[in-house]
């Protein structure tokens, strides 16, 4: 192989041995100090301690609207027995306070007599007076070094005198994606061709850690081109990002590249995504950090977070910035690679006055997984995973109050769900319908146990021929209310032109057929095993039955690749990929809750939704759906 892994290095490691190496290496320990105009400066960190070069406020001043006096002249002042002062000076907020004067009266506790002011009450010295010095005195230390400025620190600076600030400059982030396949985004891309989308993210991370970034073209898989790019960057960078080829595949260069450019601390490293990282060094005056990213872009925006962000706070000489958590309770079980830190996506909402967590997806390219993720969830290298129900630690990328304001829908998938989702957030920007596809039965147990609003179902009882009520009465018992969402037509989504020439059920024992399933527990896949049942064929008589996907669109999707010939879905789906279809049955979708929560003021807008012309009017126009019952009350 061209670069084989040295080895899986815990995490912890791997930072102390890539730091090892930038110091045998040479590289600068800080970026350099520039001086800047206080107005400039935020977002910047102090290079130096920050003293104040005046008081603020540099007088005694009135701290309210009303009138300056000396406090002895009060003495005695009550409601029964006022007090008039024929001795004041009226002031305003700001204003000094007037020699011979040590208190201020409110405007408000004034009453204006022909003889003067009546006040109704006594006043102790330096009632309603800043005195100088009160908010910053001269020669304090406003800001320690290390300190990221924020825009009230700055102004605490200007208040105090301060017109320069020493900082230290932006560290400068050197991206270069590398890889034949590689385009720039907007081209029109033949197969086997991939949009650069690395380049974009990592950029935006790093200007969004407050560095300046630099991408460079896209340079071909050719260990000498991308050693050259390496070098070229380098000369100019506080840290290389080589994107791509640091696996271990036939055109994986990077680890070589680097070794060939400076040296190589650390390839491969015990965490999930980002598994074959590069941690390294490039030779120069001075040498340049050098980390290549894997090209997986979920791994790709989390080695920044990992191993980029920590690297660069240290350059500027600060704290790594740390996100906010929060404990949170796993909506269903999580499995872990034992051995690796596992770094899971998940969605996040409150349900019972508890926290809950879903995850994601959690293939290291699926970068919706991030778009969608509420939270960060570490399972470390010695656990095994998590049970449903248990308690985690989740590092927030969205606030609580939005996340207190989400909707948490755990069930089968449907596409009206999504389109749900977009109208709330359109008509509420503080609301969100977060869906999480675990199939009919996990959804109705993830309500069973406290951990959603609200589960989408169209599971079909095999024994009765009815979907949804009997198992809400195994599962759930009283207490639970059950409103129809749609109906909505299953059937086998086949490519255009349906060249198998399939007619239904009965066709799928072809043996040259290649099926793609939905998973245990999903209400498609109920249907199929009772209409299989009804016609007495054999599950596995079915090539592919083995074979799951999670949602109807990933189905639709598997056969629009060319990896399936057929799969039971709705016509929504194989309308979105230009498929046709083979209609099977119809059917209720149903969306399952706590009687309780039909009144909860965080599910009323969805209700509002549901009876709406318009959005039904969407609903029927995707295509397989009626809307003639959506909103009742089938339970």
């Amino acid at each position: 192989m061209n670069s084989p892994f040295v080895s899986d290095v815990p995490a912890a490691e791997a930072h102390a041995a890539w730091r090892e190496a930038r110091a045998a290496a040479g590289c600068p320990a800080r970026v350099e100090t520039i001086r800047v105009p206080v107005g400039e400066a935020v977002g910047r960190v102090t290079a130096a301690p920050v003293w104040a070069q005046r008081s603020s406020p540099a007088f005694d001043s009135s701290a309210m609207d009303g009138i300056a006096v000396r406090a002895s002249d009060t003495v005695g002042a009550s409601e029964t027995s006022p007090v008039v002062v024929t001795d004041f000076e009226v002031v305003d907020t700001g204003d000094p306070l007037p020699p011979g004067y040590d208190a201020v009266v409110m405007r408000e506790h004034v009453h204006r007599t022909a003889e003067g002011a009546e006040l109704h009450a006594a006043v102790p010295p330096y009632q309603h007076v800043r005195s100088i010095g009160e908010d910053i005195s001269a020669a304090e230390l406003l800001l320690p070094q290390g300190h990221r400025l924020r825009p009230v620190d700055v102004a605490a600076c200007a208040a105090a005198g301060v017109v320069e600030l020493a900082v230290r400059r932006a560290p400068v982030v050197a991206i270069i994606p590398t890889g034949d396949e590689i385009r720039p985004i907007g081209s029109e891309l033949r197969p086997g061709e991939i949009l650069d989308t690395n380049s974009l993210m990592l950029a935006a991370q790093a200007r969004e850690a407050g560095c300046e970034a630099r991408v460079t073209d896209v340079v071909v898989d050719d260990p000498d081109a991308i050693t050259t790019a390496l070098r070229a960057a380098a000369e100019n960078a506080d840290l290389v990002m080589l994107i791509a080829g640091s696996s271990a595949g036939r055109d994986d260069y990077t680890a070589r590249v680097v070794a060939s450019a400076g040296s190589v601390a650390v390839h491969g490293v015990a965490v999930r995504p980002g598994h074959p990282v590069v941690l390294g060094t490039a030779k120069g005056d001075p040498a340049t950090p050098v980390l290549g990213v894997p090209g997986y872009p979920v791994s790709a925006a989390l080695t920044f977070d990992i191993f980029a962000a920590p690297v660069l706070a240290e350059l500027e000489g600060a704290a790594p910035r740390e996100r906010p958590s929060t404990t949170a309770r796993l909506a269903r079980k999580l499995p872990s690679a034992f051995g690796m830190d596992d770094w899971v996506r998940v969605r996040l909402g409150r349900a019972q006055d508890q926290v809950v967590a879903t995850p994601l997806p959690r293939g290291a390219g699926v970068l919706t997984s991030l778009v969608r993720a509420d939270g960060l969830l570490l399972v470390p290298a010695g656990v095994e995973g998590h049970h449903a129900g248990s308690e985690v630690r989740v590092e927030l990328l969205r606030g609580l109050s939005e996340i207190n304001r989400t909707i948490v829908a755990i069930g089968s998938h449907d596409l009206v769900l999504d389109l749900a989702a977009s109208a709330l957030r359109a008509a509420d920007p503080l609301i969100t319908l977060a869906s999480s596809n675990v199939g009919s039965l996990g959804g109705l147990v993830a309500l069973r146990d406290g951990l959603c609003h609200i589960a989408g179902s169209h599971l079909l009882d095999p024994a009765t021929g009815e979907y949804t009520l009997p198992y809400v009465d195994k599962l759930l018992g009283d207490g639970i209310a059950v409103i129809r969402l749609v109906h909505r037509d299953q059937g086998l989504i086949v490519a255009p032109g349906n060249p198998l020439g399939l007619k239904g059920i009965d066709d799928l024992t072809q043996p040259d057929l290649r099926y793609v399933n939905r998973q245990r527990g999903a209400g498609t896949r109920a249907l199929l095993d009772y209409e299989l049942n009804q016609r007495g064929i054999d599950p596995t008589t079915i090539p592919g039955y083995a074979r799951e996907e999670h949602t109807h669109l990933a189905v639709a999707a598997a056969v629009a690749a060319g990896r399936a010939d057929t799969g039971l879905g709705i016509l929504a789906a194989a309308r979105a990929f230009n498929l046709d279809f083979v209609p099977v049955a119809q059917e209720p979708y149903d969306l399952v809750l706590r009687t309780d929560d039909l009144s909860n003021d965080l599910l009323a807008p969805l209700w509002d939704l549901l009876s709406r012309p318009e959005f039904q009017a969407e609903v029927e126009a995707l295509g397989g759906y009626s809307c003639a019952e959506t909103g009742r009350r089938v339970r």
